[in-house]
């Protein structure tokens, strides 16, 4: 009879290491993450018996270099789950790997302490200690810890002091630091090596301004009742005050020429009167498509000198991708194969049942997806050869995947710092896997959780290990969505919802107008009435003072940007409340992984009650802060400058009339 032997290589390896993360599909898609940011690594590292293991994580570049590692420490006691944190300093695809080993001396220091204390084999394993750390003393790269080790084998070998004092000389806490730091590792076992992109910091961390160009300057003659455009010129005058507020991104919707036939008139009427200058997103004319710029608007060396303004003032150009056309398009009548043609012979414009969209002409990308996709990558060149660095895509996800993976791909080896923000408001799966596909960051549904369940589970599940891969950007508002707590809490919800989305997130942005509590809905939708896609929209900014929330954005985007807590994503830690409309969480980045090589802890509290003041208690998780337990701490609020001492569990009481939140810095006194 045969005998099999088995599997001639074992996949297990001897020190198993399984379920690492994050890894996406087996690491089919690479993880994301920034330059300078702390990134999580987790692993399941055990092995038979009772010995102890350790792992260590191991950071490789794209040259092939291991470039840093770190430790992981037990973050499930009793589940064998560990993690550890490491940062990679340039852009690329980098790779991870964890190592697991096993650990002799945490073996020893286990078992010696039992033994010892008992009075068992108490020579022998005092013996043992000693000659574990002359071998760790003896090891390469060990220079700076023999000391340390040489004094505590003396200690261990001295037989003029009792067992109890010389077991002490090998557990003391310079030598448990030495050799964590320095660990003794045996049987070292590799888990794959996994795809790691990194980004630049903008990727993960920034604040958007979105307006539309037409509006900024646009001004109305009341004696012929007729509209003049604001232009590019006129829109880079508002530059200074949007920079003034620290926003980071300025947001252009579509500046391509728009279509004439089936316009849409204000408020989404199907017929336009005169003058109505038609939305942004049905593009194309005879005076061009995605590749032209409205000529109301004014020409390539008016936006060239609107991109100039925009850097010179320290802000970066976004603009609105919408791969859609009116049927005035040049592609209409260039490239008819590229639409839907109906039994009737006509092109079938957009619908959602029973909405009809009369004015967009979708297109199909099954048809000539080759023609298509080289005509796209082309209208994307002539946009970043111009200064734009960031695009907004409108709703990717009625366009294939494949496309989109194509083309990101494109961009990113051409130009890895230009950035695509996701606008798909639709199923997790295909938000998710526009994000694995190479989408730099995701609207999400932040605008659409109000209540402490609602946005404690999102808060959990965007920061989660989804953050690897999805990184979401909270907006309260866009053009196209005015959410019901903002139709019903005026200055006060604004003002709540500033904090969550600018706090909740690396990434934030708000739609022009927020500073001046635009909370008006067009009857039956979320939407604003008179929306801005389909009419001018001059604003009198003059007001914004009087109603403070613009001085509160500016104080945000301070913070964000003194904060670097607040510029990672994975890093957000929730705490207990005793109020249902208090709501706590915090951002902690030790000095080892921080640039300014200091600890930083925010604290955000929340009263999501914009009419009655509300009081409880915060259960504060000290080690997920990094303080130390027994200690008051100084907490003082970067938004008011007050100053409190405090302990857990911490008293709050937030009136609305007075602050919609603290923004607490904890310290150590």
């Amino acid at each position: 009879m045969t005998t099999s032997l088995g599997p001639v290589s074992p996949t297990i390896g001897r020190i198993p290491v399984v379920d690492v993360s994050p890894v996406a599909e087996a690491g089919r898609f690479p993880a994301k993450a920034v330059v300078g940011e702390a990134v999580p690594v987790r692993a399941t590292v055990f092995r038979e018996g009772h010995d102890a293991v350790g792992a260590t994580v191991v950071l490789t570049d794209p040259s092939g270099v291991d470039r840093a590692s770190a430790r992981m420490v037990d973050i499930a006691p009793g589940l064998d789950r560990l993690e550890g944190r490491v940062v990679p300093t340039s852009t690329g695809t980098w790779t991870f790997r964890v190592e697991g080993w096993s650990d002799p001396y945490g073996t020893w220091a286990h078992d010696a302490s039992i033994k010892v204390e008992a009075g068992i084999d108490v020579e022998l394993m005092l013996t043992e200690g000693a000659l574990l750390l002359e071998k760790a003393a003896r090891r390469k790269g060990s220079k700076g810890i023999a000391g340390v080790l040489a004094e505590a084998v003396a200690g261990l070998r001295d037989h003029e002091h009792n067992p109890g004092s010389r077991l002490a000389a090998g557990l003391s806490p310079a030598v448990r630091a030495a050799l964590d730091a320095h660990p003794i590792r045996d049987a070292v076992t590799a888990s794959p090596s996994y795809p790691l992109v990194v980004d630049r910091p903008l990727a993960l961390a920034g604040s958007w301004y979105e307006f539309f160009p037409r509006s900024a300057g646009a001004t109305y003659d009341y004696e012929t009742g007729t509209w003049t455009s604001g232009t590019l010129r006129t829109a880079a005058l508002d530059l200074p005050r949007i920079a003034g507020m620290g926003f980071d991104v300025v947001y252009l919707t579509p500046v391509h020429p728009i279509g004439t036939t089936y316009r849409k008139g204000r408020n989404n009427a199907l017929n336009a009167e005169q003058g109505d200058p038609g939305s942004p997103y049905a593009i194309g004319s005879k005076d061009g498509g995605h590749d032209a710029i409205e000529p109301s608007l004014g020409t390539f060396d008016d936006f060239d000198a609107f991109v100039a303004d925009a850097r010179a003032l320290g802000m970066e150009v976004a603009l609105d991708v919408a791969l859609q056309c009116s049927p005035d398009h040049p592609w209409v009548a260039t490239h008819p194969e590229w639409f839907t043609t109906r039994a009737d012979g006509t092109i079938a414009y957009a619908e959602n049942p029973p909405k009809k969209y009369q004015d967009i002409y979708p297109l199909n990308f099954d048809n000539d997806p080759e023609g298509i996709y080289r005509e796209i990558r082309r209208v994307l060149q002539v946009w970043i050869d111009h200064g734009v660095t960031l695009f907004r895509v409108d709703n990717p996800h009625t366009k294939p995947l494949d496309f989109w993976e194509r083309i990101l791909a494109s961009v990113r080896a051409d130009h890895p710092d230009v950035i695509f923000l996701s606008e798909a408001f639709t199923r997790p799966a295909m938000m998710q896997t526009l994000a694995k596909i190479g989408f730099h960051q995701s609207y999400t549904y932040f605008t659409w959780r109000n209540t402490k369940a609602e946005l404690t589970e999102y808060l959990a599940e965007v920061s989660g290990e989804q953050g690897s891969w999805m990184r979401p950007s909270f907006w309260p508002t866009t053009h196209d969505i005015l959410p019901p707590y903002l139709q019903a809490t005026g200055v006060r919800g604004f003002a709540v919802r500033a904090v969550l989305a600018a706090l909740g997130a690396p990434t934030w942005g708000i739609y022009s107008g927020y500073e001046l509590v635009e909370d008006v809905p067009r009857p039956g939708v979320e939407e604003q009435i008179d929306n801005e896609k389909y009419e001018f929209k001059p604003r009198v900014w003059g007001i914004a003072d009087g109603i403070g929330i613009n001085v509160l954005l500016g104080r945000l985007n301070e913070i964000r940007r003194h904060h670097p807590a607040l510029r990672q994503l994975r890093n957000l830690h929730l705490h207990p409340t005793s109020d249902d409309a208090l709501v706590a969480f915090s951002r902690h980045l030790s000095a080892e992984h921080s640039p300014t090589g200091r600890d930083d802890t925010i604290l955000v509290i929340v009263n999501l009650d914009t009419y009655n003041a509300r009081e409880g208690w915060v259960e504060l998780d000290l080690d997920a802060l990094g303080l130390e337990h027994g200690r008051p701490v100084v907490a003082h609020d970067v938004l008011s400058d007050d100053a409190y001492e405090w302990s857990s569990p911490a008293f709050v009481r937030l009136d609305p009339a007075v602050r919609a939140a603290h923004v607490i810095r904890l310290v150590s006194p």
